[in-house]
Parts: structure tokens; C-alpha cells; sequence
């Protein structure tokens, strides 16, 4: 059985389905077809079930695939053994985050890790939902909280902290809130309640607020309706320099503090390349969010 026989088994694998394999794969996908059956012919077993909806994995599937992932691990490892202490990072790495830390955040750690490794290439995956590792959808990700299931690795990489915020034209128009029983009388920003893909996203519930009148499954669109005066939001601390509009609201009376993870798929511990940048990822996203909490 080659290497070559176990990549693209596994894009099917993760994928499901022969056309998205062969997207990512920039491989046709009658042609990929034919190298599973192929492979299925070679080992003597059904890898797959086939049908209008995709490609499942059967059982003797399911115990080839750890096999696989191992084999991709050691290949990536052997592609990496050039990149050492003295030299620059360099090739692809893909991190996936939600997407508030994508947009305030890692542009600002990413462009500095950047300049310092002027061959590496980063990809940020924002999504406003938990990555699939397994499925290799990213290198690394970032959540909001700690998996407890999966063959992970997991580092805490900083606190931050969220406060209530409108925005002064909407404060005027709508009369001051000098206390927390206040809110229920005003217009709500939030999350759209069953796309909330963490519980620790659950603000408002905190409060024993909502629903909201205004929801969003983003993080930017969420601050963006804040800044045109559409209510009251929960905002992060470090996103408050892209929103100048805004003000704080019980400041002192509630606040959040939430955390965010770099989580690693176990066979990529050893991956050198993926060590070095997670240090530069974790020790820039510690420094920003400091600067930014302090400039607020």
C-alpha cells in the first residue's frame, strides 16, 4: 500500500464525498473514484458505502483510518525535519477561530509572526463554530472552551474580558441605564439563540436576558449593528478599538472574563514547524489582547 493510496482515502474519509475530495484534492472525481476502488480491490474489503449522498465509511473504513492519520503524521513530520531552530519557519499552516479573535486579533499576531518568517504562508479560517481536527480542516484552532473529548492537545492561551456596550447615539435616544433591571426595557444585540455553538457564548442567558431583537452568528456583524445604534450588546474588550462609537454600560456592575484555547490534533505534537508557531501564536495573542484590553 503506497502513501499516495492513503491521502487520498483519507480526504474521502473526512470529506464524505468524492467532488469535495477532489476539490481539495485538484483531482477529478471519477478519477478518485477509481483510485478507491482500487485500493478496496488491493486490500480485499469495502472501504466505503456508496450512495446519491456521499461516501460513508464502513467499518473495515474505519479501521484503516487511524493507520492513515498515523502514516500523514510521520509524512508530515519527515517534511518538516528541515525546519529547525536557526531557520525560518516556512510552508502552509492553516489556524481555524471564531470569528471575532480571527477578525481583532489575528491579524495583528499573524502579520507580526509574518515578518519575522517572511516564507511562511497562514491561512485563517473564521468560522463561528467548533474545527474538526480530525478532519483536518486546520493545523490548529482556537476555541472559546477546553474539548473533553478527541485526541487532542490543549494549551490555555489567554484570558479576556467582555463588557455590556451601545453606542452614545443610541444611549441619547433611549435614556441612561444606571441599573442592571433596566435592560429589559431595551433592544437587545446578540447571538441568534440555536447557532450559539459554545455555552460559554451564552452571555445574555447569564443575565436572564433575551431573546434578542437583533441576532447575528457573528461576532463583526454583531458589533457592527452596536455601532449603528441598534441596541444593547455584549462586546469584547480587545474589539473596542475597531468601534470608537460605543460605550460601556454597568461597567463596574457586570462584566466577563472568558478564555481561549489553542487546541492541536495528538499526532502533530511532534510536528516541529507546528511547535514553533504555536509559541509565537500563543505569546502574541497574550500580548495583544493585553494592549488592546489596556488601550480600552
Amino acid at each position: 500500500m503506497e502513501w499516495d493510496d492513503l491521502r487520498l482515502f483519507l480526504a474521502v474519509a473526512r470529506r464524505e464525498s468524492l467532488s469535495k475530495a477532489g476539490r481539495d484534492l485538484r483531482l477529478d472525481p471519477a478519477t478518485l473514484g477509481r483510485r478507491m476502488a482500487r485500493l478496496e480491490q488491493d486490500l480485499g474489503q469495502r472501504l466505503f458505502a456508496k450512495s446519491p449522498q456521499g461516501y460513508e465509511l464502513l467499518p473495515e473504513g474505519a479501521r484503516l483510518l487511524p493507520h492513515a492519520e498515523r502514516a500523514e503524521a510521520a509524512m508530515i513530520a519527515a517534511q518538516n525535519t528541515w525546519a529547525t531552530e536557526e531557520g525560518g519557519l516556512q510552508g502552509q499552516i492553516r489556524i481555524g477561530a471564531p470569528d471575532g479573535c480571527a477578525n481583532y486579533l489575528l491579524p495583528q499576531v499573524i502579520a507580526e509572526i509574518s515578518v519575522q518568517n517572511p516564507a511562511l504562508e497562514v491561512q485563517i479560517v473564521a468560522l463561528p463554530r467548533v474545527f474538526n481536527l480530525s478532519k483536518r480542516e486546520a493545523d490548529l484552532a482556537i476555541g472559546v472552551s477546553r474539548p473533553q473529548a478527541g485526541r487532542l492537545t490543549v494549551q490555555k492561551l489567554t484570558d479576556y474580558r467582555l463588557h455590556l456596550a451601545a453606542s452614545k447615539s443610541y444611549l441619547a435616544a433611549h435614556g441612561p441605564i444606571v441599573e442592571p433591571a433596566d435592560l429589559v426595557t431595551h433592544r437587545l444585540v446578540g447571538y441568534i439563540s440555536d447557532m450559539i455553538f459554545d455555552k460559554e457564548l451564552d452571555y445574555l442567558a447569564e443575565l436572564g436576558l433575551g431573546p434578542v431583537a437583533l441576532g447575528s452568528n457573528s461576532v463583526s456583524v454583531q458589533l457592527n449593528l452596536l455601532r449603528q445604534g441598534a441596541g444593547i450588546g455584549v462586546v469584547h474588550d480587545f474589539a473596542r478599538f475597531a468601534a470608537p462609537e460605543l460605550q460601556d454600560i454597568l461597567a463596574d456592575e457586570i462584566s466577563f472574563t472568558r478564555s481561549f484555547w489553542l487546541i492541536r490534533h495528538a499526532d502533530d505534537v511532534q510536528v516541529s514547524r507546528l511547535n514553533r508557531f504555536a509559541v509565537l501564536l500563543a505569546s502574541g495573542l497574550k500580548r495583544t489582547v493585553s494592549r488592546l484590553e489596556g488601550q480600552r
